[in-house]
């Protein structure tokens, strides 16, 4: 076993067997099936990426093999298009033969996905696609879903704002599974607080012009007699925060609020110091051995923090390492029965995946953005970490019936 020291500085060879006798071993084929082209989004997916890989290594001490066999990613790219995902699914299961695949980025895309695993019976990992109905009715017993949901993103935020029957909130979203699942979340988890969102903003996605949809969120808010906030749920660029903050929001007693982003954006937040919200993962707030070894490694190799795809796709991997080290068969049927209820060591702490519909419990981070001169992005600074247990995520789909 290498030292912690070892690993900081241990190379990053995919499909290259370096333990002893690994190379006589077949490989165990991974198909990393996410966009890479053709649209704003090939930043998250690049750090998706470039986490898995880093998780490999981690986990591995550096070998990237697993149980004597040598790791082989095959990369595929589904250009954002639902079609083109389903069709390299297929090409990876069918011709490359791989064990399994990890994607998508997009969560439009990576539903058009779900019954090309279902029909190879072949495990799809979801990483970093977020919304709820990935695992919801038309999900399947091949999929388990690493990355944070839409509800886990609003119970956060919810929980972030502290609700109660003084506080009204208009929402604004984009209009497609990511956006309308999350305010479907952030609605429900409101529900018994007195809370009352009073108008509900969709744009399609690749907006940059938001005027007439603020205009009706002020217009919904501006008599309100309480506390009134505009929650912006945008995965994308076209910087709401600042085009709505322009429009002088504060005029009508108006606060924002918003989930965290990947730091490339973080410098527009900069516009709302002391703004409250929640986020998946910031690099600065978790204490733990293996977020330690990933930032001090990220840094040494790219001049930069992870961002917080990049600590999905480490899960991730971490998640795959594992089922393959415990299964007792190298096969689907024998990773589904490791995986079912499985808890793992993250950058994130400890995750485990739900036997009941196969999504990944997790942590979430409550912030408050401060400004630092000598920062380029806007910090959001840790109040407190969220655990799985005050977060009430419903099941979307019953595999265990």
């Amino acid at each position: 076993m290498m030292t912690i020291l070892s690993r900081f500085f241990g190379p990053l060879v995919l499909g290259v067997a370096v333990a002893t006798g690994a190379h006589a071993a077949d490989p165990i084929k991974i198909a990393l099936v996410h966009g890479l082209s053709g649209s704003t989004f090939e930043a998250f997916s690049k750090q998706s990426e470039t986490g898995f890989e880093l998780g490999l290594e981690y986990a591995t001490n550096g070998t990237n093999a697993i149980n004597g066999h040598p790791i082989e990613i095959i990369h595929k790219d589904t250009q954002f298009k639902p079609d083109v995902g389903r069709a390299v699914l297929a090409e990876a299961y069918g011709d490359d033969d791989v064990l399994l695949a990890v994607g998508a980025t997009s969560s439009g895309v990576t539903a058009a996905m779900l019954p090309v695993a279902e029909e190879y019976e072949k495990l799809l990992i979801v990483e970093p696609a977020v919304a709820d109905s990935l695992t919801g009715p038309d999900s399947n017993r091949y999929i388990f879903k690493t990355s944070r949901n839409s509800s886990m993103d609003m119970q956060a935020q919810a929980l972030a704002l502290q609700p109660d029957e003084n506080l009204y909130v208009a929402t604004l979203a984009e209009d497609y599974a990511f956006g309308r699942d999350g305010i479907i979340a952030f609605k429900t988890a409101l529900e018994g607080s007195g809370a009352t969102v009073v108008g509900e903003e969709y744009v399609p996605q690749g907006t940059t012009d938001f005027t007439a949809a603020t205009e009706r969120m002020f217009n919904a808010l501006k008599d309100q007699p309480g506390r009134k906030v505009i929650l912006v749920y945008v995965a994308g660029g076209g910087d709401p925060m600042g085009k709505i903050q322009a429009m002088e929001p504060e005029r009508y007693g108006i606060e924002l609020s918003t989930t965290g982003n990947i730091l490339s954006v973080l410098p527009t937040y900069k516009r709302v110091p002391g703004m409250e919200g929640a986020v998946y993962y910031y690099y600065e707030s978790y204490d733990n051995p293996i977020n330690d070894w990933l930032v001090k490694t990220h840094e040494e190799r790219f001049g930069t923090p992870p961002d917080f795809f990049t600590a999905g796709g480490m899960s991730a991997a971490l998640a795959v390492v594992k089922a393959i080290e415990t299964a007792e068969t190298l096969d689907t049927d024998g990773l589904i029965e490791a995986m079912e209820g499985m808890s793992w060591d993250t950058p994130k702490g400890e995750m485990k995946f739900r036997p009941e519909d196969h999504q990944a419990m997790q942590s979430m981070v409550h912030f408050k953005i401060r400004v630092d001169p000598d920062v380029d992005w806007a910090i959001p600074e840790l109040v407190r970490i969220i655990e799985p247990g005050e977060m009430t995520i419903p099941v979307g789909r019953n595999n265990q019936e």
